[in-house]
C-alpha cells in the first residue's frame, strides 16, 4: 500500500522535485519505507510516490516505474489481486508474437503487481487493462508519446483519489494533506460541500471540503491533455458501474438455493486465496459479526496454523461485542488479539482526526477503527475486514425497518403524521430503550431510543419512500439549515428516482453501496489504517463477488427477519449459530455519553459563541439548541455535536496553520 502525488504546471520557475517532495513528505505514513520522483521538466510534469513494501519487497517494485517500451510512467497505490493471471495472458501474447523481437525477448524486471498493470496497459490500452485488473487501486500514468496524464481509481473506491486546479496547476494526490503542501496553496472552504458533510457526516464524491478539489468517483478514469491544460478541459468516463453491472445481474438470477450457495462459497474462496498473498505477515480483523467472522473462517481454514485476528472491546457493556469475537476466535483457534477503548483513548485520538481525515469526517466509529488498526499493525502489515458484507447482502437494520415504517405510515395524512412523530417524542430516550426488550425481546433494536427520536422527525415530512430512505441516513436534515450561506449540491441520491423496477430493500442497497460504503466505511478503514502504515483487504468488494450477489433473489439475502442470510448459510459450516445469531449492532461508540461527561469540557471550548460567530460558518443559536438540547439530556444528539466538534477541530487545524504532517 501506498501513497501517490504528483502535478502539471505551466509555471517554469516551479521547483517541481522539491515541491513534489513537500507532498510525498505529507504522505510518509502511507508508504514509509522508500519514496521516488519522477520529472519531466520540459512538460511541466511530476510523479512521486511513497511505498509500503507488500508484495515485491525489493527494489525491483519501486516507484516511479517506467514500462519495458519507454512510453509510460505510473505511481500506482494498492494491490492487483489477480496479476499473477495477468502475467500469464500477457505471456502468452508476447512469447506468440515471434514478429516482434523485443516481445519475445521480454522479461519481467520482478514480481510486482504495479509492474504487470504497467505492461497491461501497454499492451491492451488502459480501459482493458483496468477490466481486466481485479484488485483496490488508485493510481497516475504519464503517456510520454501522447504527452497525457490518466488517472484511476478502483471499482468501490477502497483507495483514495484527489485532483483538482490550484491556480492553474493540475494537482492529484492520495490525501488532501499532500495538495496543501503545494506552495501557496489557497483553496477556499466549500460551504456547499460542508453543508453536505452535516448531512451525512462526510464528503460524498466527487466534492471536498476545498473549492476546485475533488474526489475521482470509484470505477471512473481521467484523462488530462498536456496542450489543454489552460482550458482545465478534463475527460472523466466509467469503466465498470455497479448500477449496469446489478442491472445485468438482475437479467440472470439463481433461483437454485444449493447452487447459490456453492458459487458465493467458492468465489469467496478464490478471492481469498488470492488476497492472502504477501510477503509481509497478514491478519483479520474480527467483530464476531457475520461479515467478519466468515472471513476470519475461512482464512483460517486456509491456513496451516493459527491466524492473527483483532477485536476492539468497551467498558460500556451496551456497546461491547468482544465477548462474541471471542467465542468466535477461540472456536476457530486463531490468535486472538483485544483492544479495550475508554473515553481515555477516545480523548487521545480526537486530536489525530484532523490531521488522519485532512477534511471533516464525522463517523464516530473512526475512534476505535484507528485503535484497532495500531493495535493490528504491531503485529501485521496487512488485515482483512468483512466490510461491504451489509451492502452486498443485506445486513443493515433500515433494509428491514425502511420499507416496513413506509407501508405503515404512508397512508396516513401529514397532519396525522405530525401528531404520532409528536407522541413519539414524549417517550425519551432512556424509556424507549428500557422497553426495547420488553418490546421487541430477542429482536431488540440496538439504540432504539436514538432511532425512535430521529423516526418521529421523519415521518411529519416524507412524502415518499425514496426521501424516507434520505432521511434514514442523514445526520443533519435539509430544514436545520446550519452552514450559513450554502446551497444545494447534486448527489447520488437526486437519481435514485431513475433506478427502476427494484424492490425498496434492493434500491437501499444499491444506493449505499454507491455512496455510504465508498464515503463513509471505506474512507474511515482507509485513513486509519494508512494512518498507521497498516494494509487493509475487503474480500467481500471483489467486483466478481459483487456480480455474483446481485444475481441472487432478495430473499437469498434478506429472509423473515434475517440479514445475510446466504452468508449465515456459508458459516453455520464453520462455527455454530448460537456464536452468531444476534441483532446486528454495528461498530458504535458512547459519543453521547462521554460528551456529556469526560469530552464535556473539549466540546464546550470549541462551541463558544464568540469563535463561532468569528468563524462564521454555522448558525450559532441552532448549534446551542441542539447542545444543550443534549445536555440537558432530552435527546441523544450524540451524532450531530460530534459533527459540528470534529468541523471546529479540524477548522482550528486549519485556521492555526498547524503543520500538516
Amino acid at each position: 500500500m501506498c501513497g501517490i502525488a504528483g502535478y502539471i504546471s505551466d509555471d517554469g520557475a516551479s521547483d517541481f522535485k522539491t515541491n513534489t517532495q513537500n507532498m510525498l513528505d505529507a504522505l510518509k505514513h502511507r508508504g514509509p519505507d522508500d519514496s521516488g520522483v519522477w520529472l519531466d521538466s520540459k512538460s511541466g510534469v511530476a510523479l512521486g510516490h511513497r511505498r509500503l513494501s507488500v508484495l515485491e519487497t525489493s527494489n525491483a517494485g519501486s516507484q516511479p516505474m517506467t514500462s519495458s517500451c519507454g512510453r509510460y510512467v505510473i505511481v500506482f497505490n494498492g494491490e492487483i489481486y489477480n496479476h499473477l493471471s495477468v502475467r500469464d495472458e500477457l505471456k502468452k501474447l508476447n512469447t506468440s508474437d515471434l514478429s516482434n523481437l523485443s516481445n519475445a525477448n521480454f522479461h519481467w524486471r520482478g514480481g510486482s503487481d504495479t509492474e504487470t498493470l504497467l505492461e497491461s496497459i501497454s499492451k491492451f490500452g488502459l480501459k482493458k487493462a483496468l477490466k481486466t485488473s481485479v484488485g483496490m487501486f488508485a493510481f497516475a500514468l504519464w503517456d510520454i508519446e501522447n504527452k497525457t496524464l490518466s488517472l484511476g481509481r478502483d471499482r468501490f473506491g477502497e483507495k483514495p483519489l484527489f485532483y483538482g486546479w490550484n491556480r492553474g496547476q493540475f494537482v492529484f494526490a492520495s490525501e488532501l494533506k499532500a495538495l496543501q503542501k503545494i506552495p501557496k496553496f489557497n483553496n477556499p472552504i466549500n460551504r456547499d460541500a460542508l453543508s453536505l458533510y452535516f448531512q451525512f457526516t462526510n464528503i460524498p464524491s466527487p466534492h471536498s471540503i476545498f473549492e476546485d478539489i475533488y474526489k475521482l468517483e470509484p470505477g471512473h478514469f481521467l484523462i488530462l491533455k498536456r496542450n489543454e491544460l489552460s482550458k482545465k478541459i478534463i475527460q472523466i468516463s466509467p469503466y465498470w458501474s455497479l448500477i449496469n453491472e446489478a442491472e445485468k445481474s438482475q437479467k440472470n438470477i439463481i433461483l437454485n438455493e444449493d447452487k447459490a450457495i456453492k458459487m458465493v462459497d467458492s468465489q469467496l474462496r478464490k478471492t481469498l486465496s488470492e488476497q492472502s498473498i504477501a510477503d509481509v505477515p497478514l491478519g483479520a480483523f474480527l467483530s464476531g459479526g457475520i461479515d467478519s467472522s466468515l472471513i476470519a473462517s475461512l482464512l483460517q481454514s486456509q491456513s496451516d496454523k493459527p491466524i492473527q485476528t483483532f477485536t476492539v472491546g468497551f467498558d460500556e457493556k451496551a456497546y461491547d461485542e468482544s465477548i462474541y469475537a471471542d467465542a468466535v476466535a477461540r472456536h476457530l483457534g486463531t490468535d486472538h488479539h483485544e483492544i479495550r477503548v475508554t473515553s481515555k483513548d477516545a480523548i487521545n485520538v480526537i486530536e489525530k482526526l484532523p490531521n488522519l481525515y485532512d477534511e471533516p469526517f464525522s463517523d464516530s466509529s473512526q475512534i476505535p477503527t484507528f485503535l484497532i488498526c495500531q493495535a493490528a499493525r504491531q503485529n501485521v502489515t496487512v488485515a482483512l475486514s468483512g466490510d461491504g458484507g451489509d451492502e452486498l447482502f443485506g445486513g443493515y437494520n433500515r433494509y428491514f425497518w425502511g420499507p416496513v415504517l413506509w407501508n405503515r405510515i404512508k397512508w396516513l395524512p401529514f397532519p396525522v403524521r405530525k401528531i404520532l412523530g409528536n407522541m413519539i417524542k414524549l417517550i425519551s430516550i432512556d424509556n424507549w430503550n428500557r422497553g426495547n426488550n420488553f418490546l421487541f425481546r430477542s429482536d431488540a433494536i440496538p439504540n432504539l431510543g436514538h432511532k425512535a427520536h430521529k423516526f418521529s422527525n421523519s415521518i411529519k415530512r416524507v412524502n415518499s419512500f425514496n426521501s424516507l430512505f434520505l432521511r434514514l441516513v442523514s445526520e443533519w436534515l435539509e430544514e436545520d439549515k446550519l452552514v450559513i450561506g450554502a446551497k444545494d449540491l447534486p448527489t447520488k441520491f437526486d437519481n435514485i428516482n431513475t433506478i427502476k423496477d427494484y424492490q425498496p430493500e434492493s434500491i437501499m442497497m444499491l444506493i449505499d453501496s454507491l455512496t455510504f460504503l465508498p464515503d463513509d466505511i471505506l474512507t474511515k478503514v482507509d485513513r486509519a489504517s494508512m494512518g498507521v502504515s497498516l494494509e487493509t483487504r475487503a474480500p467481500f468488494l471483489d467486483h466478481r463477488l459483487a456480480e455474483l450477489a446481485w444475481r441472487l433473489p432478495q430473499d437469498m439475502k434478506m429472509r423473515g427477519k434475517e440479514g445475510k442470510w446466504i452468508l449465515r448459510q456459508l458459516l453455520d459450516k464453520h462455527v455454530p449459530r448460537k456464536l452468531f445469531e444476534r441483532p446486528k449492532a454495528g461498530f458504535a461508540i458512547p459519543i453521547g455519553e462521554w460528551l456529556r461527561g469526560p469530552l464535556r469540557e473539549w466540546a464546550e471550548a470549541l462551541l463558544e459563541r464568540s469563535l463561532l460567530r468569528e468563524q462564521g460558518f454555522l448558525d450559532v443559536d441552532l448549534v446551542h439548541k441542539y447542545w444543550n438540547e443534549h445536555l440537558r439530556g432530552d435527546v441523544d444528539w450524540g451524532g450531530r455535536i460530534w459533527s459540528i466538534l470534529v468541523f471546529q477541530a479540524w477548522l482550528e487545524r486549519q485556521n492555526q496553520g498547524l503543520e500538516i504532517e
